[in-house]
C-alpha cells in the first residue's frame, strides 16, 4: 500500500509538474498572476462568477431587442447588429488591451493616485488560473477578466441608442472601439482599480453606476447633439414597431441585471444577496413609478413606459446594489422611475433626438443612483461602506459621490466630444438623406428584417 501511495503522489506531482509547464508554454496569457494557488479558489464563489458572467453576457443581447423593438422595422436590423457586434469588438479589444489599462497596476498617476493601468496584462499576460492577490481573492483571476469584459461589451452598446436610424456603420465600429479604450477603461481604472484615484478617495460604485451608465448616458447626449435629429423629429412621430421585442428585452435585461449587480460581490455571500434583493426592489419601483407618470400626464398606463421604468430602476441601484436594503431599493426605484422619466420628456421638448434615451435613463439614472448612494449606502449591510450615507448620519460619502459624478461627466464628454469630431472630419458620422430614408437595414447591411 505505502509503494501504490507513493506511485500515486508521484504520478500526482507529475501531473501537476506537466499542467504548469502547459500553462507556461501555452503562452503568455497563461502565467499564474501574485502569490496565490489553486488551493485559494473557493469552487462555489468560481461557479457563482461563472454564472453572472453568462447573465452579463445575455444583457448584450437583450439590449438588441429592446431597442430594435422602439425603432422602424427598416432600421431594426442596423440596432440589432450595433449591440451584437460589439461582442466581438469588444471582446478583442478587452482580451488584448483592455484589461491591462483597466486593472493592471497603474503607469500614469498623480499623487500615488492612479489614473489609468499599464500593459503589464497585455494580451492577459500573467492573468492567469489562479485567484488575483487584488481582485476576486476567491476566484480564478481569468475569470474576473472575462467577467469584466461581459460590462465592457455592454456599455458602448448602450451609447448607440442616441444615434439609432442615421450612423454610419462603419463609423460607429471605429467610434466604439476608440471609445472604450479611451474612455471606459481609463474610468473603470479609476472607480475600480486598486490604485484607482476615485477608490483611493473614498467614492462607492458597487457595479458600475459611474463606469457603465454615467459614461455611456453622458456620452450618448454628446452624440445625439453632434450628429443632429432625424428627418421629421420633432414634428413627425417615431412610432416603435415593435413593443413585444422591447418588453421581452427589458425581461431579460432585469433576469441578467442580476448577475451584473449580484455578481459584482464576486462570491456566492451575503452581500451577493443585499445585491440580488435591492436590484429586484428598485426595477420594481421603477416601473411601478414611471407607469403612473404616465397614467397620471398620458390617461394611460403605457407598456412602454412600464419597461422603460423597470431599466430606469436598474441603472440607478446599480451603484448602490451591494450598500442597501431593500427599502432602499424601492426608494431609488421611485425617484430613477420619476425623475428619468421628466429627463426624457425634457429633452424631447428641448429637440434634442436622443432617439432611444440612452441619456434619459442611463445618463440620468446613472446620476441618481451615484448620488443616492451617499444617501443610502449602509456600513451595517456592507464592511466597504467606511463612509455611511446620509440616512446613516455620515456626511462626507455625498461629497464624494459629487465628485466623482462631476469628474466622471466633464472627462466623458470632453474626450467623447473630441474622438466623434476626429470621426466626422475623416469618415463621417451620418448617412446620406436617401440612406436613411430607405432604411439602414438594406443601406448599411443588405438585409431586410421582415419579407412582407
Amino acid at each position: 500500500m505505502k509503494r501504490l501511495s507513493n506511485a500515486l503522489r508521484g504520478r500526482a506531482g507529475l501531473v501537476w509538474t506537466l499542467g504548469v509547464a502547459a500553462i507556461v508554454l501555452s503562452g503568455c496569457s497563461g502565467v499564474p498572476s501574485g502569490h496565490k494557488t489553486p488551493e485559494d479558489i473557493n469552487f462555489g464563489d468560481t461557479a457563482f462568477l461563472m454564472v453572472s458572467a453568462a447573465l452579463v453576457m445575455l444583457m448584450t443581447p437583450a439590449l438588441a431587442l429592446f431597442y430594435g423593438g422602439l425603432v422602424h422595422a427598416r432600421n431594426v436590423l442596423s440596432v440589432v447588429m450595433h449591440s451584437f457586434i460589439a461582442l466581438g469588438i469588444i471582446t478583442v479589444l478587452w482580451v488584448t488591451v483592455g484589461y491591462s489599462l483597466a486593472f493592471s497596476p497603474s503607469v500614469l498617476k498623480i499623487g500615488g493616485a492612479g489614473l489609468l493601468g499599464g500593459l503589464d496584462w497585455f494580451g492577459v499576460r500573467a492573468v492567469g488560473m489562479t485567484p488575483s492577490e487584488t481582485y476576486a481573492t476567491t476566484v480564478p483571476h481569468r475569470l474576473f477578466m472575462i467577467y469584466q469584459c461581459m460590462f465592457a461589451i455592454i456599455t458602448p452598446a448602450l451609447i448607440s441608442g442616441a444615434f439609432a436610424e442615421r450612423m454610419k456603420f462603419k463609423t460607429y465600429v471605429v467610434f466604439i472601439a476608440i471609445w472604450s479604450l479611451l474612455v471606459y477603461c481609463p474610468v473603470a481604472h479609476w472607480v475600480w482599480s486598486s490604485e484607482g484615484w476615485l477608490l483611493k478617495l473614498g467614492a462607492l460604485d458597487f457595479a458600475g453606476g459611474a463606469v457603465v451608465h454615467i459614461t455611456s448616458g453622458f456620452t450618448a447626449l454628446v452624440c445625439a447633439l453632434l450628429i443632429k435629429p432625424r428627418r421629421g423629429f420633432p414634428h413627425q412621430p417615431f412610432i416603435p414597431h415593435n413593443l413585444v421585442l422591447t418588453v421581452l428585452g427589458a425581461g431579460l435585461l432585469w433576469f441578467g441585471w442580476f448577475g451584473f449587480n449580484a455578481g459584482s460581490a464576486l462570491g456566492s455571500g451575503q452581500i451577493a444577496i443585499v445585491a440580488f434583493v435591492s436590484t429586484h426592489c428598485a426595477a420594481a419601483a421603477g416601473a411601478v413609478a414611471w407607469m403612473l407618470v404616465d397614467w397620471t400626464f398620458k390617461d394611460k398606463p403605457t407598456l412602454l413606459g412600464a419597461a422603460s421604468g423597470a431599466v430606469a430602476g436598474l441603472v440607478a441601484v446599480t451603484p448602490a446594489a451591494g450598500f442597501v436594503g431593500p427599502l432602499s431599493g424601492i426608494a431609488i426605484g421611485l425617484v430613477a422611475g420619476v425623475v428619468c422619466s421628466y429627463a426624457c420628456t425634457w429633452r424631447a421638448r428641448r429637440g434634442i433626438d436622443d432617439a432611444l434615451d440612452a441619456f434619459g435613463v442611463h445618463g440620468v439614472g446613472g446620476t441618481i443612483g451615484a448620488l443616492l448612494t451617499g444617501v443610502f449606502a449602509s456600513p451595517f449591510l456592507n464592511s466597504a461602506v467606511t463612509n455611511p450615507g446620509l440616512l446613516h448620519g455620515g456626511v462626507k460619502l455625498i461629497v464624494l459621490q459629487v465628485v466623482a459624478v462631476v469628474a466622471t461627466v466633464i472627462y466623458t464628454v470632453i474626450v467623447s466630444f473630441v474622438i466623434l469630431k476626429v470621426l466626422d472630419l475623416t469618415m463621417g458620422l451620418r448617412v446620406t438623406t436617401e440612406e436613411e430614408q430607405m432604411g439602414l437595414d438594406l443601406t448599411q447591411h443588405g438585409e431586410s428584417a421582415y419579407t412582407s
